[in-house]
């Protein structure tokens, strides 16, 4: 069976054609500024990158360009849609109503829905790109693969707030978690190069990118995770703040004369590390540079990017009384060695020490600890498409 998946922005389409019997790519793409003018960027297994622009008023438009690139009788991998099985959507959100991927019907639709307060900027074009899909591809059938559901695991004592009980009970406002998919991904793999039982590891998975959490699994589970109600919580990020003083944002909007749109743009466009390099970059190559040429506010914020990973890691293996695994992935776990021995310099106390010639790897699945470590780190590329397509496969 050949499996499309889709992961669709307000603005853009990011899509997969996979092969669930060989798990190999078969073609891949981006859909760019849709609603504004249009650019499909196509990319068939051995073949050439083809970027041409197209007009795409909405999303069905992009569906449809992505469909006619597919069964192109030059550069297509298929012969028709008859060829493609099923469609995985990727669904960021999908609050306490679903612990796993479903197959999606019409109620199915009106619970994300539901959850559209929760991730203002991902639940709707998630949805537009599933409703795109199902009227260019009736009948075939489509799943929702949630970023969150990995996390329903957590117990009430890692996903409460410290805020009156009333706002849970009516609001739903918890810890929900985000990057599910990589780091259910991660944790699997995890299992399987250590040769242990999935529901026998301790394992704490760092998913470093643009936008990272952290996630602690015990035997097979998601216990706890850095993101929270929304992905601004956690860790200093590209943009982002992570966690930081509440009283903050009160400062900050007197000094600033800040509305609350206006603290929200702050905290979640203008901070993280490109706030802290004193807007030098978001790019942790660019910030690595910076640091080795005397950037001082470049090496504050790698410096505090790593020291926060850490302290999280510390705060999980204390919340699950241990581990046996530590996995870098995403775009900087994977591809920053100057990140993860950063961040392993602090994890001496757990006899961790960094192999300097591994861990100067990039995008490589390897060890980085040294033999004699006594807990194992590794890099292990996430793939969330391909475990998109694995959830899909599996329901339909």
């Amino acid at each position: 069976m050949n499996v499309l998946v889709i992961n669709c922005g307000s603005s853009s389409l990011k899509f997969q054609l996979i092969n669930a019997e060989s798990e190999k790519v078969l073609a891949k793409g981006l859909c760019e500024r849709i609603g504004i003018d249009g650019r499909l960027t196509y990319q068939p297994e051995g073949g050439d990158k083809a970027v041409s622009d197209k007009a795409m008023p909405t999303h069905t438009e992009a569906i449809q360009f992505v469909i006619d690139a597919l069964t192109d009788a030059e550069t297509g991998v298929v012969k028709s849609l008859s060829e493609i099985g099923a469609v995985g959507h990727r669904v960021v959100h999908g609050g306490e109503k679903f612990a796993s991927s479903v197959v999606i019907t019409e109620e199915v639709k009106a619970a994300i829905e539901d959850c559209n307060d929760l991730a203002p900027l991902h639940n709707p074009a998630n949805l537009i790109g599933i409703n795109a899909c199902e009227k260019l591809m009736p009948g075939t059938p489509m799943v929702a693969v949630f970023d969150t559901a990995f996390h329903q695991t957590m117990p009430e004592k890692a996903y409460m707030y410290g805020l009156p009980y009333e706002y849970y009970d009516k609001y739903k406002v918890r810890r929900y978690g985000f990057h599910g998919t990589s780091h259910s991904f991660v944790s699997k793999r995890a299992a399987e190069l250590a040769g242990k039982p999935y529901d026998a590891m301790k394992t704490i998975v760092c998913h470093l990118g643009n936008g990272a959490s952290i996630c602690a699994v015990e035997n097979g589970k998601s216990v706890d995770t850095s993101m929270g109600l929304t992905p601004l919580e956690g860790l200093v990020m590209g943009t982002r703040s992570g966690y930081i003083y509440p009283l903050i944002l009160e400062f900050s909007a007197k000094k600033e004369n800040l509305d609350i749109a206006g603290l929200m743009n702050m905290l979640n466009k203008k901070s993280g590390v490109q706030g802290l390099s004193d807007g030098l970059s978001s790019d942790f190559r660019d910030l690595e540079d910076g640091a080795n040429n005397g950037n001082k506010c470049a090496a504050i914020a790698l410096s505090v990017f790593c020291y926060r990973v850490a302290k999280y890691v510390g705060s999980y293996v204390a919340a699950m009384n241990g581990v046996d695994m530590i996995a870098f992935t995403a775009g900087i776990g994977e591809n920053s060695g100057t990140v993860r021995k950063g961040v392993c310099e602090y994890l001496g106390y757990l006899g961790i020490a960094v192999n300097e010639e591994a861990n100067g790897k990039r995008g490589e699945e390897i060890v980085i600890s040294t033999p004699d470590s006594k807990v194992t780190v590794m890099v292990i590329p996430t793939n969330e498409e391909l475990a998109i397509a694995r959830e899909t496969v599996a329901l339909v």
